[in-house]
């Protein structure tokens, strides 16, 4: 497909007066100026250059099957010929069927699903319900975290994304992750829940430590507070497992998933959440709606992801690859945080993350930095990448990064 502006600089400039001129300015400094064009599989080129690279970014999880994977291309092909995005107050047995699949990966312990059309709506929704059902305000989170740009989500995350904007909401504690004795603290008689990413992405992929998520979800328990995991950026198979949770065989009451859930194809998310809690539309069916959230040809493209992750020996796979980087990258000037194929590469000093995100970009790799942790670069290479090619870039990763 044909760009729209003759070159780069066309392209830059109108993307700086209409869009994004901060964008343009900063990664003009950084020797950042790639303009997606073609894509498939692990990589994606240059629109003007024809320089490739392989996507290490993926998005925060979207590319997690790589670029336009045949099947979801297939799914929402197929689904163009009868399907639009259908209308979110009628039934839909395309919403249905999803539904049902995203419940049976918890073993419909999280029978209720409310669809959304990104993360950060999906988390409003998680905060909306657990207020809702315990009839209290706090929400506890994770200082550094990150949860969506949206009103209720923005307010449960760093205040690096929040307090430009002015006025604060209340009802929002954070307390570092991982420190238990924080967590017990917080937890009062007016906590509606604890809002965490089993590895918070964004704090730079630090992998907590065993026992500490089941012990909040027993503070939880004890407290009447309820339990909510953000698997956006975790779920899906990138850590080995379909929800990353299960790597410590939780009973969360909520879990929001979303980016991975597209295929990178068409925009959808979704709470997922105990019948418990999903009985409270039963009285109030029309007091949350989306009106993109669950479209019918979002649901095809889901549905596609979820066939090919469900697919005998990927989990497998995905396990066995992250042992691969594992070994791969062991030794070198970086920590690898890694559960499955959610990775970090934690460097010594302060800031190193970013040049490592420039030195491998120059190298052809696509990665960036945690930017509330930016001594840590994030490294999620697709899930359905070969051999040939892990090993390519690992042995890219280690000349660049020795």
């Amino acid at each position: 497909m044909s760009q729209p502006f003759a070159d780069r600089a066309a392209t830059a400039a109108a993307f700086a007066a209409h869009v994004n001129r901060g964008k343009v300015t900063t990664f003009a400094q950084y020797g950042l100026d790639v303009v997606m064009g073609e894509r498939g599989g692990a990589h994606f080129r240059d629109a003007f250059d024809g320089r490739s690279f392989v996507n290490c970014h993926g998005n925060g999880g979207v590319f997690n099957l790589g670029h336009r994977h045949p099947a979801v291309i297939a799914a929402v092909r197929a689904a163009l010929d009868e399907l639009d995005i259908g209308n979110h107050h009628l039934v839909s047995g395309h919403r249905a069927a999803l539904a049902r699949r995203l419940s049976a990966t918890t073993g419909d312990h999280l029978s209720g699903v409310v669809f959304a059309v990104g993360g950060g709506e999906a988390i409003d929704l998680a905060i909306k319900v657990a207020r809702a059902s315990t009839g209290r305000a706090t929400i506890v989170s994770a200082r550094g975290g990150y949860h969506g740009h949206t009103g209720l989500a923005l307010a449960a995350g760093d205040p690096a994304y929040r307090e430009p904007f002015g006025a604060q909401l209340p009802g929002f504690v954070q307390v570092p992750f991982d420190d238990l004795a924080a967590m017990d603290a917080a937890i009062g008689d007016d906590t509606a829940a604890v809002l965490l990413e089993p590895i918070p992405a964004t704090l730079g992929m630090p992998i907590p430590s065993p026992g500490y998520l089941r012990a909040v979800q027993d503070l939880c328990r004890a407290r009447g507070a309820r339990l909510v995991l953000d698997e956006v950026q975790t779920g899906l198979g990138r850590t080995g497992r379909l929800w990353c949770y299960q790597h410590d065989d939780l009973a969360p009451d909520v879990v929001v998933t979303g980016k991975g859930l597209s295929g990178g194809i068409y925009p959808i998310a979704a709470t997922l959440m105990t019948r418990e809690l999903h009985a409270f539309f039963d009285d109030h069916p029309f007091v949350h709606i989306s009106t993109f959230g669950g479209a019918e040809l979002g649901c095809a493209a889901a549905t596609a992801v979820l066939d090919t992750i469900e697919a005998p020996g990927f989990l497998a796979r995905v396990t066995e690859l992250g042992e691969r980087f594992g070994r791969g990258l062991a030794g070198a000037s970086f920590t690898v945080r890694r559960r499955g194929m959610f990775m970090g590469l934690a460097f010594p000093a302060p800031r190193a993350g970013m040049f490592a995100a420039k030195l491998l970009y120059d190298a052809g790799v696509f990665a960036v930095w945690a930017n509330n942790d930016p001594s840590v670069l994030q490294f999620l290479p697709p899930l359905v990448i070969d051999d040939a090619e892990a090993d390519a870039l690992i042995a890219t990763v280690r000349r660049v990064l020795p």
